[in-house]
């Protein structure tokens, strides 16, 4: 008898239908489903790994002294962290999907326990409590949880899918949900260098903590922001008892990223330039395509922050994802995210600029389609 865990089937693999469709059309396909990163890894992160390349020995899962202070001197910089984040308040991951997907097993969490996760969720937040066996229940405010005891909440700003931003006194009220039940808090906040229209602020500054980092850990990722996805390059920082509870059972799974990786984390952080860069593309190709969406009659929602528009017609959102496929756009249906999304879908900035200028020729051409 299988003692496998039970999953969802991957989402990407019910759209085979659509991505058949989409690449039926005459002008190819132009994919706005996933959001991988298309521009440049930069110059600086590249020579960094490659100058590191001589790596005989094994790496160290707590990363080189380098690295740590790198992420440290970034989260201080970047994100408000008070001084007393350390070297033992930050660990390198592989990537954070792994990070997330494997959490609730690290942390010892079964059949017994509960994690709650958003509304509308990266389905990994689902997968990996399913992978620990443990319960989840979807909230989008402490309210909605009162009377449940989790052992671990994800919450996630700006999210994803819907680019939704919580200000500094939704995530204060959070942190003090976890605290009051001995929960561990874990923040996402991978696509907090990308604030449109709204400012993203960590759960590390002090205005949302109380000054200090029990029951904390905020994750980041560098794909986005430094265009290095095929990396796989993140960091957790927060409370030190969690982060160095992490470290020591990584040691003993052999999680751990790769020296020139960390070589290249170091050159990533240490540098802001390329973000702003970065952050200029994404600017652009975002008012292209909210242009051209609200101009066929999308409603573009939340969407303040992030690499998607979390957009909707008034139908389900499969539906619209079909008919885009019709003209060769692929995109995510919102029930992807969990039953909350269902009348929308997540159009992905990451696409080249070519990419977008087409999407948008596509349904300036097809107004009579709506």
């Amino acid at each position: 008898m299988s003692h496998i865990p039970q999953l969802p089937d991957f989402p990407w693999d019910t759209l085979a239908s659509n991505i058949a469709l989409a690449h039926s059309h005459p002008d190819g396909v132009c994919d706005l489903s996933v959001g991988t990163p298309v521009d440049p890894t930069p110059a600086v992160i590249q020579r960094a790994l490659s100058h590191a390349s001589d790596a005989a020995g094994y790496p160290t899962v707590w990363g080189t002294p380098r690295l740590r202070q790198s992420i440290i001197d970034y989260v201080r910089r970047r994100w408000s962290a008070p001084e007393q984040v350390e070297d033992a308040c930050v660990l390198p991951v592989i990537g954070t999907k792994e990070l997330v997907g494997w959490l609730p097993t690290l942390l010892g969490l079964g059949s017994d326990d509960t994690v709650v996760i958003p509304d509308v969720a990266y389905p990994t937040y689902e997968v990996g409590a399913l992978m620990a066996r443990a319960r989840v229940v979807r909230a989008s405010s402490p309210d909605q949880v009162e009377s449940i005891q989790p052992g671990l909440v994800w919450i996630n700003s700006p999210s994803n899918p819907t680019g939704a931003v919580m200000t500094t006194d939704q995530l204060a009220a959070w942190v003090d949900y976890a605290r009051a039940r001995g929960a561990i808090l874990a923040a996402d906040e991978c696509y907090g260098e990308f604030g449109w229209q709204a400012d993203p602020v960590s759960v590390l500054d002090p205005r949302v903590n109380g000054g200090v980092l029990d029951g904390l850990v905020a994750a980041y990722s560098l794909s986005k922001r430094s265009n290095l996805a095929g990396y796989r390059a993140g960091f957790v920082v927060g409370d030190p008892s969690v982060v160095q509870g992490l470290l020591g059972l990584r040691k003993h799974l052999g999680m751990m990223v790769s020296t020139p990786v960390q070589a290249a984390m170091c050159a990533a952080l240490d540098d802001q330039v390329h973000v702003e860069e970065q952050r200029r593309r994404y600017l652009r190709r975002r008012a292209v395509l909210s242009t051209a969406l609200l101009a066929q009659g999308f409603r573009v929602d939340d969407s303040q922050a992030g690499l998607y528009l979390w957009a909707t017609r008034g139908e389900p959102g499969r539906v619209t994802a079909q008919w885009l496929a019709g003209h060769g756009i692929i995109v995510a249906p919102g029930d992807f995210y969990g039953p909350s999304g269902v009348d929308h879908v997540r159009i992905a900035l990451t696409a080249t600029d070519h990419a977008i200028s087409e999407v948008r020729r596509r349904l300036s051409e097809r107004q009579t389609d709506i």
